[in-house]
């Protein structure tokens, strides 16, 4: 769950909403329905995709349909497990819960590195965030899926096979 949320900034109703369905592991995306019913693919790691696809299979989302996330008995997770996590992670790290860290944290510290490192335009699509609301210039500021797929590959120094090469760009790894 944490990984899943780190690398797609993903709020915890898109992590609930997945479906056996919104894996595209060959492509390493995820299909995420989120709040506004917005819906887009999101590039993850191939690693993480491997991990989702063995997640699935071991807790009985084997239906296309069949919610992704699930305990261990095979039942679909809920927001409480949500709730219960950061509880006991909070309780064996302090620091975690001193500083507050939960979901939505992860969401923002991911879209604010995407920010600054690759820009605004390609944050608001890594985020999900659509035209409808705010200045006019972001109707004009767009990214596509192969620039949030190399901002990923980028945060997780793992290829991405919709990416931009990073050397390409004049990053080094």
């Amino acid at each position: 769950m944490l990984r899943l949320h780190t690398e797609t900034a993903c709020r915890c109703a898109g992590a609930l909403a997945l479906r056996r369905m919104d894996l595209d592991p060959d492509q390493g995306l995820v299909r995420i329905r989120e709040k506004g019913e917005t819906l887009r693919w999101q590039p993850i790691s191939l690693d993480l995709a491997a991990h989702l696809v063995d997640h699935a299979g071991h807790r009985g989302a084997v239906a296309p349909a069949d919610q992704l996330l699930r305990y261990r008995d095979g039942r679909p997770l809920t927001s409480r497990r949500y709730d219960h996590l950061w509880k006991r992670i909070g309780d064996r790290l302090p620091w975690v819960a001193a500083q507050g860290i939960s979901t939505h944290w992860l969401r923002h510290t991911t879209l604010t590195w995407v920010e600054r490192n690759f820009g605004y335009g390609i944050a608001r699509a890594y985020a999900g965030h659509t035209d409808k609301t705010g200045p006019a210039t972001t109707t004009y500021i767009k990214a596509d899926l192969q620039a949030v797929a190399t901002a990923l590959a980028a945060l997780t120094g793992q290829p991405h096979p919709l990416a931009t090469s990073l050397e390409d760009l004049g990053i080094r790894t």
